[in-house]
């Protein structure tokens, strides 16, 4: 039986530069909602990005964001039900280490806030204007004003070429992984522990979890959840790690 449906957002919702949730995932959130099943975004994404997304139905969600280190409770806006943060010293040493990498820009994450040191416009208009989080831009890493939860290194289009110089150290301080086209998050959470505790505080069993997901950030997700789907479109080094392959989302949940 399944109780909860947890699923990834771009690459696995949304696959158009059009940005936005398909009508048919509406649908099914609202007939899952009526035969007692939860519906619940799982993202690198901000809450207020989330929020945004599911605008429709956004007060009566939970969501797992920014990689599993926050979990939000249904409400407007919906109380923290989880949060893990990063070691303060370590965040801050990562975080001078993009800075200081050629062409790649920093992001930080807080509880909802995102925090950048920009090299150039870019990555403000993507994060502000198109993603449409909570930014605050900062003249360095260490004046960030509260506890960082997620510090990412943005490089478009190249993320792989930071793994050999971001994760000889912080590979093994945090869970790092490709995360989209071009980021590449650290973590101490991911979508697993952040899915756990979730079904924990719900007295749901991860047998009863129904996952879906594309990228290497979804993988303890997609472990953790008894029946886990991989996006055909994944990455085929991923294919083969996920036993059940999904072209849509909606047509899945269609037959539950």
């Amino acid at each position: 039986m399944i109780r909860l449906v947890v699923s990834d957002i771009d690459g696995t919702l949304i696959h158009t530069t059009e940005g936005r949730i398909p009508d048919a995932v509406f649908e099914q959130i609202a007939r899952l909602r009526e035969r007692g099943i939860l519906f619940v975004p799982a993202s690198g994404r901000q809450y207020r990005s989330l929020r945004r997304l599911f605008e429709r139905v956004a007060g009566e969600l939970y969501y797992i964001c920014e990689n599993g280190a926050v979990v939000f409770a249904p409400g407007e806006p919906g109380p923290v039900l989880s949060k893990v943060v990063m070691e303060h010293g370590e965040a801050m040493a990562l975080a001078r280490k993009i800075v200081a990498t050629p062409d790649c820009e920093l992001f930080m994450s807080g509880t909802n806030t995102s925090y950048l040191c920009p090299k150039g416009e870019e990555i403000v208009t993507l994060m502000r204007d198109r993603v449409k989080n909570n930014v605050v831009l900062l003249k360095r890493p260490e004046d960030v004003p509260e506890a960082v939860v997620k510090v990412s290194a943005y490089r478009p289009g190249a993320a792989e070429t930071l793994i050999p110089v971001l994760t000889p150290h912080f590979g093994e301080v945090f869970n790092a992984a490709i995360a989209g086209d071009g980021w590449l998050d650290f973590t101490l959470a991911d979508k697993g522990l952040g899915l756990r505790r979730l079904c924990a505080a719900l007295g749901v069993g991860l047998g009863e979890v129904m996952a879906f997901g594309d990228n290497y950030n979804d993988l303890p997700m997609l472990r953790a959840a008894g029946h886990p789907y991989i996006m055909s479109t994944a990455s085929p080094e991923l294919l083969p790690l996920v036993e059940n392959r999904c072209d849509n989302v909606a047509e899945v949940l269609a037959a539950l």
